[in-house]
């Protein structure tokens, strides 16, 4: 008999919840339960002030769902909110503050790739810079951190979903030289993450902390667009060696490419530069250069803050092609002009001791 969602609530309904004397099922406190393929996976969310009182009760829910027939692994991500809740502080902490950033074991840096606002082509640079990395010799993982727009299994040529040894340890997967780890790999390519802040928070130092990376010289961190909750806790949870920030050249795309550079600046993250994504488009039938964005905003921007232009990616054909079909450009075809300027990238990234 397969194992069905109902199967699994009826165990957590049988499990009292300490503080209010029902089930944790009731009490509302068991999120994002999903049952597939014998995989068990779900959110336990309470209060920060009673977090303590609930971890025997994790570790009796994992032991007693492991037991029913069918089940291959159960997850639980317990998370923690304040309560009354309060804004996020992005000041810059002092003296008296929380432990700080901690070392993924086993990864030497840790660079993200960020953008203000959606749309501007950050996951598809985040594929080919990592490929572009492996490439040059160098071990590299890419977490694909955009958690309601998981992009990379596709761009990278990977389905299927990532095994549990022991339920808790994450296996990544891996292609063209490349160990990555997504959101998207452990649901539906049509399913919709619906997810509040905690539970985003959850998964991501579920993904940074439980899967096993290995030996990595450089993470590449694909992050969503915007200023939000993920960005927040991998740059105070992990030790963030760096910010790439994408933008396209005209001035809408720079306004929030700002922020998110103001933000990194707050948190205390060194921006390694800037790289300006749809930079020119070619006509590919008569030879015609046009700036379909503008040109030269994203230089202009990173001349204010004093930090390189790292590359002008060219609005191509190839480069849209090459992502959907499931093997970056750098992959595909690695002696083009278009692959030519990751590459360029890469090594300059090695060369300056960012990866």
């Amino acid at each position: 008999m397969a194992l069905t969602r109902e199967a699994v609530l009826e165990i957590l309904k049988t499990i009292e919840d300490p503080i209010s004397g029902t089930s944790i099922a009731e009490a509302g406190i068991v999120k994002a339960l999903t049952v597939q393929d014998g995989a068990v996976r779900f959110v336990m969310e309470v209060s920060g002030s009673h977090a303590s009182a609930y971890t025997a009760i994790k570790d009796s829910a994992e032991a007693q769902i492991k037991a029913l027939d069918g089940v291959a692994s159960v997850s639980v991500v317990m998370t923690a909110h304040s309560t009354p809740a309060a804004p996020p502080d992005l000041k810059p902490q002092r003296g008296g503050a929380p432990a700080g950033p901690e070392k993924i074991p086993g990864v030497d840096r840790i660079i993200a790739v960020a953008s203000g606002k959606g749309g501007v082509g950050k996951s598809t640079v985040s594929a080919n810079l990592a490929c572009a990395l492996a490439a040059e010799g160098r071990r590299v993982g890419l977490l694909d951190a955009d958690v309601y727009g998981p992009s990379q299994p596709r761009m990278l040529g990977v389905s299927g979903r990532p095994a549990s040894p022991d339920g808790k340890t994450i296996l990544p997967m891996r292609n063209y030289g490349v160990t990555m780890m997504s959101l998207g790999l452990m649901a539906n390519e049509d399913q919709a993450v619906v997810w509040r802040g905690p539970m985003l928070m959850g998964a991501l130092q579920q993904m940074l902390t439980q899967v096993q990376w290995g030996a990595l010289d450089v993470l590449i961190v694909d992050l969503p667009p915007g200023t939000g909750d993920v960005q927040m806790t991998l740059a105070q949870k992990s030790h963030l060696n760096g910010a790439i920030i994408v933008s396209t050249p005209q001035d809408i795309a720079l306004l929030d490419a700002r922020k998110g550079i103001d933000m990194f600046n707050q948190l205390g993250t060194p921006i390694i530069g800037m790289i300006e994504n749809m930079s020119t488009h070619i006509c590919s039938a008569c030879g015609h250069e046009e700036h379909m964005f503008g040109h030269g905003g994203v230089a202009k921007e990173a001349e204010k803050l004093g930090v390189p232009l790292l590359a002008e990616i060219p609005l191509h054909m190839d480069i849209r092609l090459a992502a959907d079909g499931g093997a970056p450009i750098v992959v595909s075809k690695p002696d083009s002009s278009q692959a030519a300027a990751f590459r360029q990238v890469a090594r300059d990234l090695i060369a300056e001791g960012h990866a």
